[in-house]
């Protein structure tokens, strides 16, 4: 009976999986996912489940005995969940003592034709934005070169996803790929983890440290928030830039660095310059290449789309199902300026997924901001006399989230009014 997982593959199949592209799954003689390379899930933006059937989440133009007889490329479409990404696909069959073990299938993206619209996975983000879909082909062509690119964007638009990208796609993508916020740590602590130290060179190096620099050797670094450098360091980042050499704290000889820098920062860092907190010379070594994110309320059209797919999600590990998001927390989901993009639109539905219950989502379900009307327009809990009280938390079935909505006040405000009533009456 076949193995329900292929064995290590023959040298033959060996040399067949080198020659195929980085994008490879590997399907058992049952025609069951058996494992698949991190580029392959890069590609298709999730992971695809194990032991899943071939047939549920590859579908070729004819049937699969014809891709898997005759070996070669063709078009298909990659599913995982939610996800469908357009590929290039071709088996290649692994043996072993002349018996069939399984598949090794080779995927690249095929790019939907530049005139139609239609979503795209890029990743590990998800569009169907024509903006967004824009920067993507930007960086496909930047990732072929060596030149400095400078990702701009708000807090949670997916700048470390695009700096992945750029490295995964570019001749280094088989190198190491180091990634250090700027902002997250001390100047003195900061300048350590990017060029290193030497034993002694301050209390508590009792050993050699490499860096950031030197762990990215032959890949790239991801500097994020590269604005909040230290003016001293900045020196220091520039000299690096220029003679592609590091030298530790506390040494004296320099140290060799090959590495591609993709910084990024959510500040102009032209403005920097004017005032002073930014070196021009080190910004024109890293702005080469310009790359803007459009924030998530300039692409209005994927927050519902983007909604639903983190809610497949959340079911796929939780209990609860929802089926449909209600026509009111839909509107308040859209109107939302998403001071935080993506990453707050997935906190905002995980919240909606655990507080809420049943297979609607409702305007009950968000986080309290959502209930709290804008500043200036919130009304004091001695505003609210009884009898409004009384007729909004009828109309919302007792529910005080919702009630405190339908008032246009926050739910602290509401709680605080019926504490005093209650207080009253006794």
């Amino acid at each position: 009976m076949p193995s329900s997982r292929p064995p290590p593959p023959s040298p033959l199949a060996l040399a067949a999986l080198d020659s195929l592209a980085g994008a490879v799954l590997l399907v058992d003689a049952n025609r069951r996912v058996a494992s698949l390379t991190p580029a392959l899930e890069s590609l298709l933006g999730t992971p695809l489940r194990e032991g899943a059937a071939l047939a549920e989440v590859l579908t070729p133009p004819g049937d699969l005995d014809a891709l898997l007889s005759h070996g070669r490329e063709t078009s298909a479409r990659l599913r995982s969940g939610a996800t469908t990404v357009p590929v290039r696909v071709r088996a290649v069959p692994l043996t072993r003592a002349g018996r069939l073990q399984g598949w090794a299938l080779s995927f690249t993206r095929e790019q939907a034709p530049r005139d139609t619209g239609g979503e795209e996975v890029f990743h590990g983000l998800w569009t169907q934005d024509a903006e967004l879909r824009r920067v993507f082909r930007i960086v496909e062509k930047v990732a072929r070169t060596e030149s400095s690119v400078l990702v701009r964007g708000e807090s949670g638009t997916g700048k470390e996803h695009i700096a992945h990208a750029l490295h995964v796609l570019s001749p280094r993508g088989k190198g190491p790929f180091r990634a250090i916020n700027c902002a997250a740590l001390p100047p003195n602590l900061l300048e350590s983890e990017l060029f290193g130290h030497v034993r002694g060179a301050f209390t508590g190096a009792v050993r050699d440290s490499p860096g950031h620099f030197r762990l990215a050797h032959g890949g790239s670094l991801f500097l994020d928030e590269v604005a909040e450098l230290p003016l001293d360091l900045q020196a220091k980042m520039l000299r690096v830039l220029e003679t592609r050499t590091v030298i530790p704290v506390g040494g004296r000889a320099p140290v060799p660095v090959d590495v591609r820098i993709i910084a990024a920062t959510h500040r102009a860092l032209r403005r920097e310059v004017e005032a002073g907190r930014f070196r021009a010379d080190l910004m024109y070594r890293l702005r080469v290449v310009p790359i803007f994110l459009p924030t998530l309320r300039e692409r209005r059209g994927d927050i519902l789309p983007l909604a639903l797919r983190f809610l497949d999600e959340l079911q796929q590990r939780g209990t609860r199902r929802v089926e449909r998001i209600a026509p009111g927390a839909r509107k308040l989901l859209e109107a939302h300026p998403w001071p935080g993009n993506v990453r707050e639109l997935r906190n905002v539905m995980e919240y909606a997924y655990v507080i809420g219950e049943g297979p609607v989502l409702r305007e009950a379900d968000l986080p309290p901001e959502f209930s709290e009307p804008p500043a200036g327009a919130r009304l004091d809990a001695t505003d609210l006399d009884p009898e409004q009280l009384r007729g909004a938390l009828a109309k919302a079935g007792g529910n005080r989230t919702e009630a405190a909505r339908l008032l246009g006040v926050s739910r602290v405000t509401l709680w605080r009014r019926l504490r005093a009533l209650d207080e009253a009456d006794e």
